[in-house]
């Protein structure tokens, strides 16, 4: 369908990957991984392919590249960053061994954060309705964001959110440049 609109390209989202899920049916927010989901699509789709879900590092970026991507992008390594505007309450919930889940609890559409009371009390019963749930929780989160209460606010996190570092978002970009480019697939990052 994204060919036929005229797409240049693809993102693919792995259900690994942190935040709202990029699919425009929140009915089938996909459940494959990102290497599953690449290799399926590359094999039907001749459009550039950008990575997405779980990737940290420079052997993830290498690995997706050789995968048949064009491109990595990555989301949840970034958060750790001193250049993020990440909350201090969600840095420490990223650098935490907490698991993560898929939910709409919080905006009404499926995103995948990190398990806390919010998520587990009312995750059950929360309705695909976004933009409404979202609008009707804004005054919520946001109290709870101003009280440092991470038990009361989404804490969007990827399934490995553990392995994202505090270092300046610049090195981090050299870093999985150049380690991706050691492994022979060239770099892209996205």
């Amino acid at each position: 369908m994204a060919a036929l609109a005229g797409a240049d390209g693809l993102v693919l989202q792995g259900v690994e990957a942190g935040g709202h899920r990029g699919s425009f049916d929140d009915s089938a927010p996909g459940e494959l991984g990102l290497l599953t989901l690449l290799r399926l699509i590359a094999a039907e789709c001749d459009l550039p392919l950008i990575a997405a879900g779980g990737i940290f590092d420079s052997a993830g970026v290498s690995g997706v590249l050789a995968a048949g991507a064009a491109a990595a992008q990555l989301g949840t390594a970034f958060m750790l960053c001193p250049e993020a505007g990440t909350h201090p309450a969600h840095r420490a919930a990223i650098e935490s061994s907490a698991p993560t889940a898929l939910t709409r609890a919080f905006t009404g559409r499926t995103a995948r954060g990190i398990v806390n009371r919010f998520m587990r009390e009312h995750d059950a019963d929360a309705p695909s309705a976004y933009p409404e749930i979202h609008h009707l929780t804004s005054p919520l989160r946001r109290a709870a964001r101003a009280a440092g209460d991470a038990d009361r606010f989404n804490l969007w996190a990827g399934e490995a959110h553990a392995r994202a570092r505090a270092v300046p978002a610049g090195r981090l970009v050299a870093e999985l440049a150049q380690g991706s480019a050691r492994g022979g697939s060239g770099s892209a990052l996205a």
